[in-house]
């Protein structure tokens, strides 16, 4: 993490985000980005988690309540991001996932440990998970912009993982 901790600039990657289109609808691809909005590992869960942990370290630890916050923020950005795919592929972007039968996004798909290092090791499996959800879509979706857009995700997940591995060290 740099100095200055409230710049958000350090909780993602400074790169740009491709531009949010698709090749045409896709039922199949539209219930993965559904999935990643709103599935145990999704962004909805990730937003979830962070707004907690950023409240209740909030007293004791304010440099770390201030990181979460701001993951936070980037993960609701890839919400709206996996939201307009779902849309634009023929899903309507709902907080819930499934094909067919669909399951409601739920509070309880997130741990809510009361230390501060177990917050810490859940937000590293999440991203860990993210990571390698993201991938496995990457590499099986043929729309190449729903590719690029997986792949620069993959990149503020990924440094955030990397900043979670360095907190973790330090508490």
């Amino acid at each position: 993490m740099s100095n200055n901790p409230t710049n958000e600039c350090n909780y993602r990657v400074n790169l740009p985000y491709p531009p949010v289109r698709v090749n045409g609808k896709n039922p199949v691809y539209a219930s993965e980005m559904l999935s990643n909005m709103a599935e145990v590992v999704s962004e909805m869960s990730d937003v979830s988690r962070y707004f907690y942990i950023a409240i209740v370290a909030q007293q004791n630890h304010s440099s770390i309540s201030t990181c979460f916050h701001h993951i936070s923020i980037v993960e609701m950005y890839h919400l709206n991001i996996f939201a307009e795919l779902a849309h634009l592929l023929g899903a309507d972007p709902r907080l819930w996932s499934g094909r067919g039968i669909k399951r409601w996004w739920s509070p309880s798909f997130i741990g809510y440990p009361h230390e501060l290092h177990e917050l810490i090791a859940e937000s590293i499996k999440a991203e860990e998970a993210a990571i390698s959800k993201y991938s496995r879509q990457a590499n099986i979706i043929r729309d190449p912009n729903i590719v690029a857009i997986l792949k620069r995700i993959i990149l503020d997940e990924e440094r955030h993982l990397q900043i979670f591995r360095e907190m973790y060290k330090r508490v």
